[in-house]
């Protein structure tokens, strides 16, 4: 399993990504879909909310729903009872573990990054 932390020293927000072998299980924006999926309780719904198409959506939602041991998003077409999407309990587990490993990344970088940048030089990776 290979982990990926990406930090700008400029924006506060890590940006964690679990990755196993060459797929991304889960990542910021994976875990963006979930929790819009859960507020809103439609796939399309949670692409407007993120500014991502339904297909991009989509995408994402059956990626997890195959890396993950059993389906994180369980949907139903529209119809006359209309459609919608819900988490399983295996997509809920899997969001507050990644929202967990999130903070505590936040919480480790915001201790340690303040003396990495001290050690590099401030006109560092401008272009000469």
């Amino acid at each position: 399993m290979k982990t990926t932390l990406s930090v700008a020293p400029l924006d506060p927000k890590t940006r964690f990504r679990v990755q196993v072998k060459h797929a991304v299980a889960i990542g910021p924006g994976k875990a963006d879909v979930l929790q819009a999926v859960a507020e809103t309780g439609s796939i399309s719904e949670a692409g407007r909310r993120l500014g991502m198409s339904y297909q991009r959506v989509w995408s994402l939602v059956r990626a997890m729903n195959g890396d993950f041991i059993e389906p994180l998003v369980l949907t139903q077409r529209g119809g006359a009872a209309g459609g919608g999407a819900v988490l399983t309990k295996t997509g809920t587990q899997a969001l507050a573990i990644y929202r967990a490993i999130e903070r505590d990344a936040e919480r480790a970088v915001a201790k340690r990054l303040p003396q990495l940048l001290a050690l590099i030089r401030p006109d560092a990776g401008a272009e000469s």
